[in-house]
């Protein structure tokens, strides 16, 4: 909790026995702001800007179904309860338990993904989306060529059928954590304490939990975002698109063009960074933030 001075930490049952972590901010009079990690992270990645935003905020963070000290549910052969609308359920249940029933939403990576569900299945709940270095799960499976499989080589392996990846990985993660994630790290992105957490929450049953999130990006999550797209549903919310310049997402995707196709209220930019915005570049985040979440 040294990264989050003032927080509390709960663990939340947000039904079917399910229990989510999750660090909780002060009170404030300002309205509440969901903060979701991406892969392979947990809530840390947020310990450079839940404390500002906590200043104004009710700030919650979690880490999502599967990941860090969460619950890691039994699984289906359709990956049903590692859908993004599973793992944004979670969330709505967790915040209302909390006390808010309407929030802003800031969602990195997978928690773009959870984001971009819970604004579309839950609307009332959500006053405004962030998404951090994605573009819509569709869009980017329907746009793949070599250059995104190449750079999102990890898209395809972890769909493979259980349980080849978990026995690969698992043979040993830290070696497949750092090649994951080594640009990033020769950059010195990670704080230590930071680096240490991820290396711990990266159990056999996360493993596991986390490949069954992707298995569920490339069945019946598409399957969700199609039926979104043939009945012309779209978010209903504001909408703030940011990722980093020396990403794939700038390099294979015009990201502002694919959140137009799904949104009617859509702002953004790129910023001087690569894929881990909230560690690389947390005053440019929060600067944008402040502006956009009022």
């Amino acid at each position: 909790m040294a990264f989050f001075p003032g927080f509390r930490r709960e663990l939340i049952d947000v039904g079917s026995g399910v229990g989510i972590r999750a660090v909780v901010g002060p009170k404030r009079p300002g309205p509440a702001v969901l903060l979701l990690h991406g892969y392979p992270q947990t809530h840390v990645i947020w310990h450079a800007v839940a404390p500002r935003l906590a200043e104004r905020f009710n700030v919650v963070a979690t880490d999502l179904r599967g990941y860090g000290d969460s619950a890691k549910p039994a699984t289906t052969p359709d990956h049903a309860p590692y859908a993004k609308r599973a793992m944004a359920a979670d969330q709505v249940a967790l915040m209302r338990a909390l006390g808010f029933d309407r929030f802003h939403l800031v969602g990195h990576d997978r928690g773009g993904r959870v984001g971009h569900r819970l604004a579309m299945d839950h609307a009332a709940s959500v006053l405004s989306l962030t998404v951090l270095d994605i573009a819509p799960t569709l869009a980017m499976y329907e746009a793949t060529d070599e250059a995104f499989a190449r750079g999102y080589w990890h898209w395809f392996y972890l769909i493979r059928p259980a349980p080849v990846p978990e026995r690969m990985i698992g043979a040993h993660p830290g070696l497949y954590l750092r090649d994951k994630m080594g640009e990033s790290i020769a950059r010195n992105v990670f704080a230590p304490e930071a680096w240490a957490e991820y290396v711990r929450c990266f159990t056999p049953g996360t493993i596991h939990a986390s490949c069954e999130d992707y298995r569920a990006a490339a069945s019946i999550d598409l399957e969700h975002d199609r039926a979104d797209r043939e009945a012309g549903r779209k978010l209903a919310c504001p909408v703030m698109a940011l990722w980093g310049a020396l990403g794939i997402v700038e390099k294979c995707f015009r990201p502002l063009d694919e959140w137009r196709r799904v949104a009617d209220d859509v702002r953004g930019r790129a910023l001087p960074c690569g894929h881990y915005i909230p560690e690389e570049q947390p005053r440019a985040l929060l600067e944008d933030l402040e502006a956009f979440i009022v």
